[in-house]
Parts: C-alpha cells; structure tokens; sequence
C-alpha cells in the first residue's frame, strides 16, 4: 500500500482517480444488470423445462 504525502499531494491525481473510479462503477452496474437478465433467462427456461416434463 503506498503511503501518500498531503502537502504534495497532486490534485489532478484524485480527480483521475475519481474518473477511474466512476468508469469502474459504471462498469460493474452494466454487468450486474446482465447477470440479472442472465439469471431471470435461466430461470425461466428452467420452469419451461420442469412444466415441459409434468405435461408428459
């Protein structure tokens, strides 16, 4: 872990650390969101299956 000095601390380096920051936010929502879709897909080919193997 690096230790950082406050008196020489560049402000340009938090904002870009924000920027980074933020970017990987955005990131993480947009793939959350697709697991979900994923996850709800499955769930409903899996009660699609299990109504398919009743009917018979």
């Amino acid at each position: 872990m690096q230790i950082v000095n406050t008196q020489t601390h560049d402000p340009q380096t938090d904002e870009d650390l924000a920027d980074v920051l933020t970017a990987i936010s955005v990131v993480a929502k947009r793939l959350a969101q697709k697991l979900n879709v994923l996850s709800q897909e499955a769930q409903e080919e899996t009660k699609g299956e299990d109504q398919s193997e009743q009917d018979e």
